[in-house]
């Protein structure tokens, strides 16, 4: 988090009561907070605003399939299109595409089958 006001020691300890360890950015690093804000961006544009969540178990099970996801299985532009987390090995051409669903198939990947 960065250092602005809306932050304020009550809210960190309710991260640290709630088992989240409050990272407070340095000073002048406005990079770091540019890769955090771009994360949030896209898990509330991709995720959150196209559910209608009611209550906090459903709202942690979409940001859980969101976080699996966003690594794992979503190109990135800045990356050239590659994935955050690279395969393990690369394809095989000869088989078929199989399709890996989220959240009722909002968020879906396509990859060749093992």
């Amino acid at each position: 988090m960065d250092r602005d006001a809306t932050f304020s020691q009550s809210f960190r300890d309710f991260l640290h009561n709630e088992g989240v360890k409050p990272v407070r950015l340095p000073p002048q690093s406005p990079n770091l907070n540019a890769h955090q804000e771009r994360f949030f961006g896209s898990l509330k544009y991709e995720c959150v605003h196209e559910l209608i969540l009611y209550g906090e178990t459903a709202t942690r099970k979409a940001v859980g399939a969101c976080v699996a996801h966003y690594p794992t299985e979503r190109n990135h532009q800045g990356l050239d299109n590659e994935l955050i987390v690279p395969m393990d090995r690369p394809p095989d051409m000869k088989v078929e595409i199989e399709t890996t669903e989220r959240l009722g198939g909002l968020l879906r990947s396509y990859r060749r089958a093992a």
